[in-house]
């Protein structure tokens, strides 16, 4: 709209509110579980965790990417449903934190996120100071990593949320089918070819989930790629002779926890680098639950093609009825136009010389016709009954 001049842009404020919304997309979760809305674009995001435009595009909600797991050199991609995130060493980004379904995320992040022997600045300062030996000793006696803590609140997250679907589903599923095993109508037909579809496509997200837990649970390389504090402790120690990445966020406890990962799993460093024993198992772990869930979806399919197959059985029945009644009615049809036709020939206008004086002829005509008839039928239905066209 031009005025005076100048031209004066319509709806900005509009503009303004979706650009601040897209903005205000991610939160960040750091070690402590303490949570910070970013208000950055992607291509801040990219640098900050050092990842390419084509990892952050699995994670946009407008495209319609599967569930993927994809382990980076710093990082984690995560996209699981409505769970899109990215794990490093040392926080986690999640996107959408204000929707329904990622909110109980963000407060399990929070909690689980701090170790469990994380303790006050103070205290850990002072333990620092104590020999190497117990130095070990205590970052032996850590919980997993930063990123397994987070990456399990992921998949025990999404794992529920698609046994709980499952659940509500089974839940309609049955009733339904039971329901039109009694009585077939068609608004019993319709409601099961709703749930069916529901379920194939609930189906497709579970074995989508599952395909990519086996995926990684088949190449030792990819779970490998997904241990990122032991590539950090392996960047940050002495051998390697680089510090911690200029990538990362000051933290006053990060150089504290950085060198007592790099202590205590210095042997497991330089030993056996492919050691994925503790992935492995969580992983199989959450693999074993979203398998639960696709058979749960199996045995329902199976339920449903039984309904079917049944269903089906009845409408052969009901069609073997209807054959059943129409060759009754064809026999019946025959015997009658029998006696039409003798009604008929005895019906016109022809002079007998015994249609005089002989009125008895009529009652023995139609005595005789009726009987031929009838027997005609029961033959017509006996030789039907022989052929196996009749049930009997």
């Amino acid at each position: 709209m031009a005025r005076d001049g100048f031209i004066v842009p319509v709806d900005t404020q509009t503009a303004l509110k979706k650009k601040a919304a897209a903005c205000r997309s991610w939160i960040l979760l750091d070690c402590t579980g303490e949570g910070t809305v970013l208000d950055v674009d992607k291509y801040a995001i990219m640098h900050r965790v050092q990842i390419h435009a084509r990892d952050l595009r699995i994670l946009d909600p407008l495209l319609s990417y599967p569930s993927t797991i994809l382990g980076r050199e710093r990082a984690i991609v995560l996209n699981l449903e409505h769970i899109k995130a990215i794990i490093t060493a040392e926080e986690v980004l999640l996107r959408d934190p204000s929707e329904d379904n990622v909110i109980p995320i963000v407060e399990e992040l929070r909690r689980r996120l701090p170790a469990a022997n994380d303790e006050p600045q103070g205290q850990g300062d002072g333990r620092e100071q104590n020999s190497g030996l117990n130095d070990t000793e205590m970052g032996e006696e850590d919980e997993s990593p930063f990123e397994f803590r987070a990456l399990e609140v992921a998949l025990e997250a999404i794992c529920s949320f698609l046994d709980a679907r499952t659940t509500e589903l089974e839940s309609a599923a049955y009733p339904a089918l039971d329901e039109l095993t009694s009585k077939i109508s068609s608004r019993n037909l319709d409601r099961v070819r709703k749930l069916k579809s529901q379920m194939t496509r609930l189906t497709a997200r579970v074995q989508k989930v599952r395909d990519e837990l086996e995926q990684l649970l088949d190449d030792d390389d990819d779970m490998a790629d997904l241990y990122l504090s032991r590539k950090l402790a392996g960047a940050s120690s002495p051998v390697s002779g680089s510090g911690v990445p200029s990538w990362y966020p000051a933290s006053p406890t990060f150089g504290s926890k950085i060198s007592r990962a790099s202590r205590a799993s210095m042997t497991t460093i330089h030993g056996n680098e492919n050691d994925v024993e503790e992935l492995e198992m969580l992983l199989e772990a959450y693999f074993m639950q979203i398998d639960g869930t696709l058979n749960k979806l199996t045995t329902l399919r199976e339920y449903i093609d039984d309904t079917e197959d049944y269903i089906n059985i009845q409408l052969d029945n009901h069609r073997n009825q209807l054959i059943q009644l129409e060759l009754f009615l064809s026999s019946g049809t025959v015997c009658l136009s029998i006696y039409s036709l003798v009604a008929g020939v005895f019906g016109m206008n022809i002079p007998y010389t015994w249609n005089d004086d002989h009125g008895y002829m009529f009652k023995w005509v139609v005595i005789v016709t009726g009987i031929a008839c009838a027997a005609l039928f029961v033959l017509i239905i006996s030789y039907a009954r022989h052929k196996g066209l009749v049930g009997s």
